[in-house]
């Protein structure tokens, strides 16, 4: 995808354009950039005298913004939904990874403490869940609502505070096991629990900055579904009121940003699973 600004005398979001841009046309080249798990999920993708059709163009000139929001809106909701596999989620949702962990905890190590974190994560991840059902139910009658939008953002913060439940479970195991060489990923999942628990905690710090930054997705939110606006006083430091209300509404904690660096973010996705070769 790649969305251009085909006039620049219009304003903002409009006089933009939608195209669909074939990754083997000259012209284009791929960069993979590497994540802390080692793999290159992402990719810059440098554009130079390359020439694109106007029949790769995707809806009318002009209303690139429309195209985009509406691929953006279902990233969300697939990124919301915990993973691009098929498998049913069970209740308590990604929960049960943290479940696993414990039933192999000896008695002794099974604290009441430790007992009500788990059960803050279970209700979390199955609210979480029957979020989605009710996401999925509105995307079959059209584009999807804001339930995938909250889901997204919700499901950045959950999944960062349970795999770091279970590294703590794991004890000195956790700090162990972790495979970070360079290399292309065999699999697409949100969270990387296929590859165990170490895999996980270092891939879901990601999920705070794919389909939009954290913060100025809650902006952008808020102002699309409640209403609210940004103040113009606001700056990249300061989000302003309206991020900050809605991340206190959906009880966000972790402002962890480590992950983000300073920038323009590109707003073009390349699938990782082929293209390179590292």
């Amino acid at each position: 995808m790649l969305v251009t600004r085909s006039n620049p005398n219009l304003p903002k979001h409009k006089g933009m354009t939608y195209f669909a841009v074939d990754m083997h046309s000259s012209g284009v080249e791929v960069r993979p950039l590497r994540q802390i798990t080692g793999e290159a999920e992402f990719n810059e993708v440098y554009l130079t005298d390359a020439r694109i059709p106007d029949a790769n163009r995707i809806g009318a000139e002009g209303e690139g913004w429309r195209v985009a929001l509406t691929t953006l809106m279902n990233e969300r909701t697939a990124i919301g939904g915990g993973s691009a596999n098929t498998v049913k989620p069970r209740r308590g949702g990604a929960a049960q990874d943290a479940m696993a962990v414990w039933n192999c905890l000896p008695e002794s190590e099974r604290t009441s403490v430790r007992r009500d974190q788990l059960m803050q994560l279970w209700v979390r991840g199955e609210v979480g869940r029957l979020t989605n059902l009710r996401a999925a139910e509105k995307m079959r009658t059209g584009n999807p609502g804001p339930e995938g939008s909250v889901s997204k953002l919700e499901f950045a913060e959950f999944n960062k505070s349970l795999y770091s439940f279970c590294i703590d479970l794991m004890g000195a195991d956790g700090q162990i096991g972790y495979d970070c060489t360079f290399r292309r990923p065999t699999e697409l999942d949100a969270t990387g629990a296929v590859r165990g628990m170490q895999h996980a905690f270092l891939r879901v710090r990601a999920n705070s900055i794919e389909g939009a930054r954290r913060r100025s997705f809650a902006t952008s939110w808020a102002s699309r579904y409640s209403g609210s606006r940004a103040s113009p006083e606001s700056t990249r430091s300061d989000p302003g009121p309206t991020c900050r209300a809605v991340e206190r509404r959906l009880k966000f904690t972790d402002p962890d940003l480590s992950m983000v660096t300073s920038g323009v973010t590109i707003g073009v996705w390349v699938s990782p699973l082929r293209r390179w070769n590292p």
